[in-house]
């Protein structure tokens, strides 16, 4: 089943100002929503985006506001998943949050990953054919 898996930038546009990226994330989860999708943050998302206790309180409030967001754990089976994302990809710790957000889809078995800057993201998903790589504007 194809899930939706937002990275820090999906994330960080749906629980900042009314904006173009923010309608574009709302509307993808809507529709994620209505057709049963799952929707997905992993935990190292959150990690990235709690910077002190202003911007950290505006995505507790996304998410206790928003539903149907699921926060992806880090386990060690996920790990290992997110290392051989990297392995496979020649591709160091720098993009570990990327590789978090890609395997969260691929554990699902096929996903779109919602991103701001789908560079990083294509690289890490290139090898998984049922992943999609969708840019917000």
């Amino acid at each position: 089943m194809t899930c939706v898996v937002l990275d820090s930038e999906a994330l960080s546009a749906l629980a900042g100002r009314n904006s173009k990226r923010q309608r574009e994330v709302r509307a993808a989860l809507a529709v994620a929503l209505r057709l049963g999708r799952e929707v997905i943050v992993p935990a190292v998302v959150l990690a990235e985006l709690y910077r002190g206790r202003g911007r950290s309180a505006l995505i507790d409030a996304c998410l206790s506001r928003e539903t149907g967001l699921a926060v992806r754990d880090t386990d060690r089976a996920f790990a290992r998943l997110v290392g051989g994302i990297l392995a496979t990809a020649s591709i160091g710790s720098e993009m570990m949050v990327d590789a978090h957000v890609v395997a969260a889809a691929v554990e699902r078995g096929a996903g779109l990953l919602l991103t701001g800057d789908p560079g990083d993201l294509e690289k890490l998903a290139a090898p998984y054919r049922n992943l999609t790589v969708v840019s917000i504007a």
